[in-house]
């Protein structure tokens, strides 16, 4: 049921409008009254009314007063004045504060009955839009969108000046004004080379249970990175911008966490900066933090503090101090696999850092370089690069042996290079014969109502994620995106060239709910399937009569 809050200072009228008005038949439960709107306040904000009705003069704070701050802090609650003025100054003061009736005293039954009917039917249209918004968003997945991707790049790549950045977030609809900014990156990726079409669903429950969160809340900016990491953009107060950040990290974990036998997750968090012009220097400080999942695999939340120790150059000046772990070629043959390019300054930075002391030794540089070179060797051959191949694009090196430890860096940063862009290209021509199929997919399938990136990418043996990103990065538009454009086409083509229904039209392109289809089309087209075809009617008739 609704909930009606009333306000009124005659114990009289507040008295007889309370008793004598039967609301649970109309829909509706009593859920508070008052005399004033300075009593009011409190209460509607505790009871979060979706009907207010109150007095338009009253001590203390009138109804006017109390309307303007209701309808501010709360937009959907509907709000009805009632008054002994006939005055059109009075009236037009009220639908400047945003109030859906005006009624004069007395106040009968059979008023307050249409009135309440009338509300509860505008109410109860507003839920299904909202609803039908949600659904909409939910689908396109707004924080997918490439636009907003490219914007991040360019903004965290610290490429556009200050005015740009507002102009660009303007055009996005993103609201980025804020005292206080940080970042937070997350990665999660299915364990294990080949999944079941079960767990792959289960890891996109997941996904979207994390990314819901951080939608839901107006501190949060979403954004994908790539194929298995997003960013969010958080942003607050100064003195709440490390609590937003700790809810975001919190929340990551309590889904993750217990999921850990089959998923993989990290999360890296910047400090907080006061502009947007500072935000770049903390993304490469969270980049950093993030290359570390390499070299502390069980440590998933990756910050300043929690690296604290690894951050700090060790002082250790002999080789017998160096741990047997920090050598393991599974660490660099583990970023060949799940690294990107933009990750290999970091890698081996931090890689390197633990034994930058023992690199001094050229016996135990030799044995370094030794290991990175096998490493990446055998990686190489294991996506088809022959091993002569790919040192004559790496160059020779001929002084592997001999180099100085200065050196080390450079070429440990020309390796990796290499083999992630071979491993690219690779991943390129893969990624083309997966979107042709998966185009060819569409065709086929896109008008029937069960079709979803789910069940694509089962369809094609490949996991939703690594789908979702491939269309989305060579397509320059989400997989629902894509679809939903083709659904519009051919609804477009059935409401210029039939008579069928909206009804009909909306099953034959893809939509059990019509009046979901009506919405969509809207939202799409900027206009209702009935204006369009209305629309279109009007261009024959024109064009009819120019002949």
């Amino acid at each position: 049921m609704l909930k009606v809050f009333l306000v009124e200072d005659e114990s009289v009228i507040r008295d007889g409008l309370r008793d004598k008005i039967p609301w649970e038949q109309y829909g509706f439960r009593f859920v508070g009254e008052a005399a004033d709107g300075e009593m009011a306040l409190p209460m509607i904000r505790k009871t979060r009314p979706d009907v207010l009705i109150t007095d338009i003069k009253m001590p203390f704070m009138d109804g006017l007063s109390l309307s303007k701050i209701v309808s501010e802090e709360f937009p959907r609650t509907k709000i009805v004045i009632i008054s002994g003025y006939d005055d059109f100054e009075y009236a037009r003061k009220a639908i400047e504060v945003g109030v859906d009736q005006y009624l004069l005293k007395p106040i009968t039954r059979l008023m307050m009955k249409k009135t309440l009917l009338e509300l509860k039917e505008k109410i109860e249209q507003d839920m299904v839009q909202n609803d039908y918004q949600a659904q909409f968003q939910s689908e396109m997945h707004v924080y997918e969108q490439f636009s907003r991707r490219r914007f991040m790049e360019r903004l965290l790549g610290g490429d556009m000046p200050v005015q740009e950045i507002y102009e660009e977030a303007s055009r996005l609809s993103l609201e980025i004004t804020a005292p206080c900014y940080n970042l937070l990156f997350f990665y999660l990726q299915e364990k294990g080379a080949s999944v079941s079409e079960e767990r792959a669903e289960n890891f996109m429950r997941k996904q979207d249970e994390v990314f819901h969160f951080f939608l839901r809340h107006p501190q949060y900016i979403l954004f994908r990175w790539n194929a298995n990491c997003n960013g969010v953009l958080v942003k607050a107060e100064e003195e709440q911008i490390k609590d937003w950040t700790e809810k975001g990290v919190e929340h990551i974990r309590s889904l993750c966490a217990p999921e850990e036998e089959h998923l993989d997750w990290y999360v890296a968090t910047g400090s907080p900066v006061e502009r947007l012009s500072m935000l770049p220097a903390c993304y490469q400080d969270v980049n950093h933090y993030l290359a570390y999942r390499f070299i502390v695999p069980n440590l998933h939340i990756l910050s300043s503090a929690t690296l604290g120790d690894y951050l700090t150059t060790r002082e250790e000046n002999r080789i017998e101090g160096v741990e047997s772990s920090a050598m393991s070629q599974e660490i660099i043959r583990d970023f060949l696999v799940k690294g990107s390019s933009n990750e290999i300054h970091d890698f081996v930075e931090t890689y390197l850092d633990r034994i930058k002391e023992p690199l001094k030794s050229r016996m135990f540089r030799a044995y370094v370089v030794l290991n990175i070179r096998f490493t990446i060797l055998a990686y190489a051959e294991s996506i088809g690069v022959p091993k002569e191949e790919f040192m004559e694009q790496v160059g020779n090196h001929t002084q592997d042996m001999n180099m100085e430890a200065s050196e080390v860096p450079e070429y440990f940063l020309d390796m990796l290079e290499t083999a992630i862009s071979l491993r690219d290209q690779e991943s390129t021509n893969q990624n083309r014969k997966i979107l042709k199929r998966a185009l060819e997919y569409i065709d086929e399938n896109y008008d029937k109502e069960s079709m979803s990136l789910n069940q694509a990418a089962a369809k094609l043996f490949v996991s939703a994620n690594y789908l979702s990103t491939v269309f989305s990065q060579n397509m320059k538009k989400t997989f629902v995106e894509y679809i939903t454009a083709k659904r519009m086409e051919k609804a477009k083509k059935l409401l210029k060239n039939t008579n069928k229904s909206a009804g009909d039209i909306a099953q034959e392109v893809g939509y059990k709910d019509s009046h979901y289809f009506s919405f969509v089309f809207k939202k799409t087209q900027g206009c209702s399937p009935r204006e369009y075809r209305a629309g279109h009617k009007n261009q024959k008739g024109q064009q009819g009569e120019s002949l």
